[in-house]
């Protein structure tokens, strides 16, 4: 009760402008192993002739990848095109898997939230989670940026000299009913839900679990919000010295949640504004010179592999004597007394072939990168060769509930994407959120791209540099007509 009491208000007037209504519909394939449920929530707003449909899904993209097919949106459309014109649909990004008649779960979903509709106040705010992301960007010393992924090994410690940076700011919509009990909460966050790895089974990951201690707390329904996730990724992902669990990450976000709403100030704003609009962004020009530079790159480090007499066998002791035994690795000390010539020149050996070994492995974890980030190019060039137009298109929505302000994109927006924008907009209540209505791969940001170490981020696009520009302006665009 104590988490209610900031939000009692003494007197309720007669009506209000802001109605809402929400409705959960558990969306999991009991099929495959299951770890942790996976929803589909659905938001109804109305405002006047204005209603407004957010629906977030536990899943991992609407469309492009994963189970939900391309034409989802367009259908999801059709069925409410009497209710709605303003439906925006935004996947967490965690890697559940979702039943194969998602559909019609949602429609009722949505449906059933239209149904329950009863006036609300809104209430905007901010909160903090420094402690559960990271930036999987790392700067090395040479100037270029490699990434972390579990689909290769990181670069040497010796070589990494800064990381990229996270958004920790939480976007927070707190709706509450006239007796002033929460309706609905709504939280935006910006980090890949891809802690829990695929052999623990479906899972909704991070996100599920927040959710989970935010609606135990406080009885509301909780909408989770993937923001500018791109290239976050969950604190300690590539650690390997425990098993990943993605439940004391989101425990931490649920609390910060919490603790943030507490500190809220009560308000009584009912706006609701919608707008969607269709950018035409130019598709990428440069795969032929990125794939040409990355196969020179490639040619030039099987080139620098060097023939050594040691396999890993005997690679793995002559290392562990020549570190913790350096001035004699070989033999007893009292060996080196006696006849050093030849054991020195033993050691000089074994330390030139253990220095050639490793270089070796270093050249072989870089073409891994290479190898993998390469055939990302690869597919996309073959795509865009296919490709009817030149242009790709992208839905972007804007809404307003009460002081909270979305802006939505269907690509995987880097961290960065998101600061610009909210910098320059000069306002707190403003969010930015990819994997919605749609899926565009990886947008990056124009400086990104530019990377001569190659990351996911970089060659997993389809979308020229230009896109972030036209974004940009559009983003701020919409804001600024929200805020009117």
């Amino acid at each position: 009760m104590r988490l209610l009491l900031p939000f009692l208000l003494a007197a309720s007037p007669l009506h209000a402008e802001l109605l809402a209504g929400t409705a959960v519909v558990d969306i999991t394939d009991r099929a495959v192993r299951v770890h942790d449920p996976s929803f589909a929530k659905a938001l109804v707003l109305k405002n006047g002739d204005t209603t407004a449909v957010l629906i977030t899904l536990d899943a991992v993209a609407v469309g492009g990848i994963g189970r939900i097919g391309n034409g989802f949106l367009e259908s999801v459309r059709r069925d409410l095109a009497g209710l709605s014109a303003h439906i925006i649909i935004n996947a967490s990004h965690c890697h559940g898997i979702v039943r194969g008649d998602l559909q019609p779960l949602v429609i009722q979903a949505v449906k059933d939230a239209a149904s329950r509709l009863t006036p609300v106040r809104a209430s905007a705010g901010i909160g903090h989670e420094a402690r559960i992301s990271e930036n999987r960007r790392m700067i090395l010393k040479d100037g270029t940026q490699a990434d972390m992924r579990r689909a290769y090994a990181m670069p040497p410690d010796d070589q990494v000299a800064a990381t990229g940076p996270i958004d920790p700011q939480i976007g927070l919509l707190r709706l509450d009913r006239f007796d002033g009990t929460p309706l609905a909460i709504l939280y935006h966050f910006a980090c890949h839900p891809i802690m829990n790895p695929p052999s623990k089974g479906s899972s909704a990951d991070y996100p599920g679990f927040a959710s989970k201690v935010i609606e135990e707390a406080t009885g509301a329904t909780a909408f989770f919000l993937q923001g500018c996730g791109g290239d976050i990724n969950p604190v300690h992902y590539k650690e390997i010295s425990r098993p990943a669990d993605a439940e004391p990450l989101g425990t931490l976000l649920g609390a910060s949640v919490l603790s943030a709403l507490r500190q809220m100030t009560p308000q009584s704003d009912d706006t609701l504004k919608a707008s969607r609009t269709i950018l035409s962004l130019p598709r990428a020009t440069d795969y032929a010179s990125r794939i040409a530079a990355m196969e020179a790159e490639q040619k030039a480090l099987l080139a620098a592999l060097r023939p050594t007499n040691i396999n890993f066998k005997t690679f793995l002791p002559l290392l562990l004597q020549h570190r913790l035994y350096p001035e004699t690795p070989s033999h007893y000390a009292q060996a080196y007394l006696d006849h050093p010539e030849a054991l020195r020149a033993l050691d000089a050996d074994n330390r030139a072939q253990v220095e050639t070994y490793l270089a070796n492995l270093e050249i072989m974890e870089k073409l891994t990168r290479l190898g993998t980030n390469l055939a990302l190019l690869k597919k996309h060039s073959a795509a865009t060769a296919e490709a009817a137009s030149t242009k790709v298109e992208a839905e972007v929505c804007g809404l307003r509930i009460g002081g909270f302000k979305l802006i939505t994109f269907p690509g995987e927006m880097t961290a960065q994407v998101g600061l610009n924008i909210k910098k320059a907009a000069k306002d707190v209540n403003a969010h930015i959120s990819g994997y919605t209505n749609g899926y565009l791969w990886y947008t990056a940001t124009a400086q990104q791209r530019l990377n001569r170490g190659y990351a996911q981020e970089d060659c997993d696009v389809i979308v020229g540099a230009e896109w972030e520009e036209i974004f940009h302006a559009q983003a701020l665009q919409m804001l600024s007509r929200l805020s009117q």
